[in-house]
C-alpha cells in the first residue's frame, strides 16, 4: 500500500505520536500538578503518596520514551555505517569510523547521490548539529519507520 503522507522534508521531519504528545503527557503533567497542589493545602500520608506516584509515572513515561529513541539511534548509526560503506568512494570510507552517532543519524536522510558531498562537508567543517546537517539535504530521504 502506497504511503499517502506528504513527501518528508526538514520542516515535516519529526514524528508526533498524538497519544502520547497531546494525550498521555497532558494527563500525566496535569495530574502532578493537582498531586501537588493537594500535597501542599491538604498535607497527608496519602497527599505525599499521590504526589510521588505521579512523580514516579512522569519519570516512567519519559524514560520509555528516552530508552526506545536510544535504541533507535544505535541502530540508525549501524544502518548508516553500513550503508556508507556501500555508497562512499574509496578514498571517503575511512570517515565512517570517524563519524559521531549524531551525524550519522542526520546523514540517513541524504540520497544515495548526495550523501558523499554532504559527508566530506560534515568532515571537513567538523559540522556536529543534527539540524545544520540535516538542513543541507537537498534531496531528502525518507524515514517513515521511527519509533
Amino acid at each position: 500500500m502506497a504511503n499517502s503522507a506528504p513527501p518528508q522534508n526538514y520542516d515535516n521531519h519529526r514524528k508526533f505520536v498524538p497519544a502520547f504528545h497531546y494525550v498521555a503527557t497532558p494527563l500525566l503533567l496535569v495530574y502532578l500538578i493537582y498531586s501537588g497542589y493537594v500535597a501542599v493545602t491538604s498535607f497527608s500520608l496519602d497527599s505525599v503518596m499521590a504526589l510521588l506516584l505521579a512523580v514516579a509515572v512522569m519519570i516512567v513515561a519519559f524514560l520509555a520514551r528516552l530508552f526506545a529513541l536510544g535504541a533507535q539511534d544505535r541502530v540508525i548509526r549501524l544502518e548508516e555505517r553500513l550503508r556508507l560503506h556501500e555508497v562512499l568512494p574509496p578514498d571517503q570510507k575511512h570517515s565512517v569510523g570517524e563519524l559521531s552517532t549524531d551525524q550519522l543519524i542526520a546523514l540517513r536522510f541524504a540520497s544515495d547521490g548526495e550523501v558523499a558531498g554532504l559527508v566530506a562537508a560534515v568532515y571537513a567543517e567538523g559540522i556536529e548539529d543534527r539540524d545544520e546537517i540535516k538542513k543541507r539535504v537537498t534531496n531528502w530521504r525518507a524515514d517513515h519507520q521511527r519509533v
